[in-house]
């Protein structure tokens, strides 16, 4: 028989946390959740774009350049985003017009309702509308291809078979949304243009050659320079984001579906964000002419 002095020690209480020690865990999770992921997400996006444009172009200078995906990407992501382009530069138009054209009566200043008007659809108007775009229906595209591609393992297969997927995928995706984003920019001003020059003439009774008159005494090639410049930096701000989620997708089909979202909030609050800075400096190194 085992006597009681053959026991085994009895097992000491486990001491509970205090509140100070809960709180600091807590405080850790939630750096550990939040802002550190959020820090390491930008450090692989940053790392991702660095790479790409470095890939595009070797790949350029070596003549080898994947060209036939690069044409099917322009193509497919112009068919995701010209009608919803025009669909949504019209009623910002026909907004800016009413807006503006209220406060100029109210003013006393009807004459330069053209300068108004159309410097807000290029400056801000388009820009606008292009990030909008380009992160929904382009960048939304991109995440869902490259989504499924990565949760199929076509990626890993990819990788096993020496083929690089960053120059085979994201670079040709890159230059592709940097193209289309350019020519949506521009196609926004046109239509803007014109539907604000066709509400001021016929619903508010304005002339058409004072709009022209005034819009051209105000505007200066830069202003379009600038817009198309923004386009082309929200190109690739929404390529390198998209692909990045997308490469990472993981879960299954729900995964994607949440890789789509979290791609669409970060390139819209990203290229908001840009388009402030990008215009804060703009009119602070290169002020609107006064006549």
């Amino acid at each position: 028989m085992t006597t009681t002095s053959e026991r085994a020690p009895a097992t000491p209480p486990v001491r509970e946390p205090s509140e100070l020690e809960t709180f600091s865990t807590s405080v850790s999770g939630l750096w550990r959740r939040h802002p550190q992921q959020s820090l390491e997400t930008l450090g692989r996006q940053v790392s991702l774009g660095r790479e790409a444009l470095r890939q595009l172009i070797l790949s350029l200078v070596q003549r080898r350049f994947p060209y036939r995906e690069f044409i099917k990407q322009c193509a497919f992501m112009t068919s995701v985003s010209a009608a919803p382009t025009a669909l949504v530069a019209i009623p910002v138009a026909v907004v800016v017009s009413i807006q503006l054209g209220a406060l100029v009566n109210q003013v006393g200043a009807t004459t330069f309702i053209g300068a108004i008007a159309g410097l807000g659809v290029i400056r801000q108007g388009a820009p606008l509308v292009t990030s909008l775009m380009i992160a929904g229906a382009v960048g939304s595209a991109i995440t869902a291809d490259l989504g499924s591609r990565t949760i199929r393992e076509e990626i890993d297969a990819m990788m096993v078979m020496g083929v690089d997927p960053i120059r085979r995928l994201v670079a040709p995706r890159i230059a592709a949304a940097v193209l289309v984003s350019m020519l949506l920019c521009g196609f926004i001003v046109f239509v803007g243009f014109a539907t604000a020059y066709t509400f001021n003439v016929y619903a508010q009774s304005g002339t058409p050659g004072s709009f022209i008159t005034s819009f051209s005494s105000f505007a200066v090639a830069n202003d379009l320079l600038v817009a198309l410049v923004k386009a082309a930096i929200f190109g690739v701000l929404t390529a390198i984001i998209a692909c990045d989620i997308g490469l990472h997708a993981k879960g299954g089909p729900g995964g994607v579906a949440n890789a789509v979202n979290s791609a669409v909030v970060t390139s819209a609050l990203m290229l908001f964000a840009t388009n402030v800075i990008i215009t804060q400096l703009y009119n602070t190194l290169l002020p609107t002419k006064v006549i």
